[in-house]
């Protein structure tokens, strides 16, 4: 038994095309809004000629890596969806706040990836998981990456594969730094001379700049190295960090004129940075987070810039030991930047102070808006937010807000 569905919308959690056939939901991947597809047996069958939005994926990998999931999709419906999204998270909370068109990072600017090596009885594949299942997808390319981290594909296998037991999926997580590649393996194998030799031959190679091994530093050619405004910081392996280098400037651009000129900021959830140092260029800056390895690295970008007002920076659990009211008292503003899970402990101190400010950064619509309904309880006055696709072709959204105490 067949049957024809059209796709009404695209599922704002994992970007697959919903159709609806009486009390039935269908959620149909690499579909969608307006196409008319046909069921039959399990098989889906797309009509001529297929939704208004549909574009030829740029990657031919798309459709079996499961690193992208709307590379069908053009830019101006994905950016609708993308602020539609962040629209239907502030309704929910019957939060009725503008909200500006969607900012979209360009292509092949993605400086982070965890890739996978898996072997088969013949080969070994290195890439991306496919989506929904543990089969690795050999890349030969990527439309998402930086063309630093592409053009070193075959080398980064070929680290992975020197260094991977037999029977062990491995892994390999890669950022793009200024001073090169930083690669951090992990499942390998111990340690000894010839691999170690191996190892130094195809780091040289690939120009990296430093490997770590099963979390210890293996060589460091040069210090990985990420410029923050003025300051040059130093990152310890696995550090936090936005996917992509466009973001941080559309950001900064957003809480500098929603911030203005004031002479006290407060960033928490500030890692390495990112925000504190360029912003510090104008004001005096108190950084707080509870990594120690990065508020660490971030001390030192500060210290080695003369350029930067003054800068401190702490390591504190906000989650169980948050900024309290009469401490945030001191600050002009604050700059929050949580993880997908929201602040909620932080947000509740926030809205009851008297902090003129608060810019929130967040990757998670749902988050943002439960932490915008807080503060707006509070009696705080949002601006229009801006949504942010800085995760090109997959479902995140990053949101960014200035709100005002009223």
């Amino acid at each position: 038994m067949s049957k024809t569905l059209t796709i009404e919308r695209l599922d704002p959690v994992t970007g697959h095309g919903v159709a609806f056939d009486l009390d039935d939901v269908f959620t149909l991947p690499f579909t969608a809004p307006g196409d008319e597809i046909v069921l039959s047996d399990g098989a889906v069958t797309l009509l001529a000629p297929g939704s208004k939005d549909r574009q030829n994926p740029p990657c031919p990998h798309f459709g079996n890596c499961g690193g992208c999931q709307l590379q069908h999709i053009n830019d101006t419906a994905l950016a609708d969806w993308n602020r539609a999204i962040v629209c239907d998270a502030l309704g929910r909370h019957d939060l009725d706040v503008p909200v500006t068109p969607s900012l979209t990072v360009p292509a092949a600017s993605r400086r982070r990836a965890r890739f996978t090596l898996q072997r088969t009885k013949k080969t070994a594949l290195f890439g991306f998981r496919a989506a929904g299942e543990h089969r690795v997808v050999d890349m030969q390319t990527c439309a998402i990456l930086t063309p630093g981290i592409v053009t070193a594909l075959p080398d980064l296998q070929a680290i992975a594969l020197a260094g991977a037991p037999r029977k062990r999926t491995v892994t390999l997580q890669v950022t793009q730094t200024d001073a090169g590649l930083d690669v951090m393996a992990e499942e390998m194998k111990e340690m000894d001379l010839p691999l170690q030799e191996t190892l130094a031959i195809l780091a040289e190679r690939t120009d990296l700049a430093r490997l770590v091994w099963n979390g210890e530093l293996l060589l460091q050619r040069r210090p990985p190295a990420l410029k923050f405004g003025p300051a040059t910081v130093h990152p310890p392996p696995g550090a936090f960090l936005q996917a992509a280098r466009e973001t941080e400037g559309m950001i900064l651009d957003i809480l500098r004129a929603g911030i203005g000129n004031v002479r006290v900021i407060a960033d928490l959830f500030c890692g390495l940075g990112t925000f504190t140092l360029p912003l510090a260029e104008h004001a005096s800056l108190t950084a707080i987070d509870s990594d120690a390895a990065m508020i660490g690295a971030l001390k030192d970008g500060a210290r080695a810039c003369p350029a930067l007002r003054p800068v401190t920076a702490q390591t504190r659990d906000l989650f169980r030991n948050p900024l309290l009211p009469d401490e945030l008292a001191r600050f002009d503003a604050v700059v929050i930047d949580p993880p997908r899970t929201g602040a909620k402990a932080q947000m509740d101190h926030l809205a009851a102070g008297i902090v003129p400010i608060i810019a929130m950064v967040s990757c998670n619509p749902a988050t943002f808006a439960r932490d915008a309904r807080t503060l707006v309880d509070g009696g705080y006055k949002p601006e229009p937010i801006v949504p942010i696709d800085q995760f090109r072709w997959s479902p995140h959204t990053e949101v960014v807000g200035i709100f005002r105490r009223a």
